[in-house]
């Protein structure tokens, strides 16, 4: 089996550039580029932990449509585990408009279609308990997953001696805390953006912020925020990474990226203040192309690239 399971989103992202305005309702306006790229938060993650030399499979859910195969195709052509992912013959797989600006911002229209058709019934549980690393991915986008059904995946994977990881997305709903709240206390690594776990905790402060979700029961938090870099909060270490700077073109999928670099680490044992590292090269790499994966690279091309930033990850 593989050493990370990727459980969480999969969407078909089709990106336009440059976007800094809309056209008149019922007018046309053209773009300098328009592509189609694999998306959602498992999958990226995926993606980037494959690059990076470690055993991936994704669980998922796709429709029976061109998108599915796609995403399915892309995969399986980076060499991850696809026998997780499950076909919904109800929904069509998720899809994402991205409108990406002159400056890098990105603006979005989305479809959750299959993704919110998960259920743990869906999941392949020998994937999961065999897998060193369980990271669910896309908490909030899953609205048959997210909350109690996603709690039980979690503490099974512990209890079967899988270390847990968990990433979130923005939650349209605005319910936040009430939903993720029994996944908490399950969740070894919880790897959000310091926006998302603002909003869950309803705390300012990164160490604030932290420390609550740390009292809830997490076992270690890493805040990715922005152009501070990343936090980084155990019970018995803290760590913090700066952004490593870079010509950003695409900031989509810089998050996903992020979380592909810590856990890399985690599979090599590293110190977390290693792993944030590792992360935020990841980070810095993803956003120097359109699309959420097309800047990662192999593993030591990543620490080289981190190396003339002057970040040694090798020491």
């Amino acid at each position: 089996m593989a050493d990370v399971a990727a459980l969480g989103i999969l969407v078909a992202d089709v990106l336009g550039r440059p976007v800094d305005g809309y056209p008149e309702r019922g007018k046309l306006m053209t773009v300098d580029e328009m592509t189609l790229h694999i998306g959602g938060c498992a999958a990226n993650t995926g993606v980037g932990l494959a690059r990076l030399g470690v055993d991936t499979s994704v669980l998922g859910k796709v429709g029976q449509d061109g998108f599915g195969d796609y995403v399915i195709g892309v995969l399986e052509d980076e060499g991850i585990g696809t026998r997780g992912i499950a076909r919904d013959d109800v929904e069509n797989t998720s899809g994402t408009m991205v409108m990406v600006g002159s400056d890098s911002e990105r603006t979005f229209i989305h479809y959750i279609g299959a993704n919110g058709r998960i259920t743990p019934d869906d999941l392949d549980d020998d994937v999961i308990g065999g897998s060193r690393f369980l990271h669910m991915a896309g908490t909030f986008l899953m609205p048959g997953f997210d909350g109690e059904p996603a709690a039980k995946v979690l503490r099974d994977a512990k209890a079967a001696g899988v270390t847990t990881c968990c990433d979130t997305a923005w939650d349209a709903s605005g319910k936040w805390l009430a939903t993720i709240e029994p996944m908490l206390a399950h969740i070894d690594y919880f790897l959000p953006s310091l926006e998302e776990a603002r909003e869950i905790t309803g705390r300012s402060e990164p160490a604030e912020v932290a420390k609550d979700l740390l009292d809830r029961g997490v076992g270690c938090v890493a805040l990715k925020a922005g152009a501070a870099g990343c936090h980084v909060w155990c019970e018995d270490a803290t760590a913090h990474a700066p952004i490593l700077p870079v010509d950003p073109i695409d900031a989509n999928g810089a998050g996903d990226a992020f979380c592909a670099g810590f856990i890399c680490g985690l599979t090599r044992g590293w110190d977390i203040e290693r792993c944030a590292q590792m992360g935020t090269a990841c980070g810095a790499l993803c956003v120097t192309a359109l699309g959420t994966t097309a800047g990662l690279t192999s593993f030591d091309e990543t620490v080289a690239f981190a190396k003339s930033k002057g970040v040694d990850l090798t020491s």
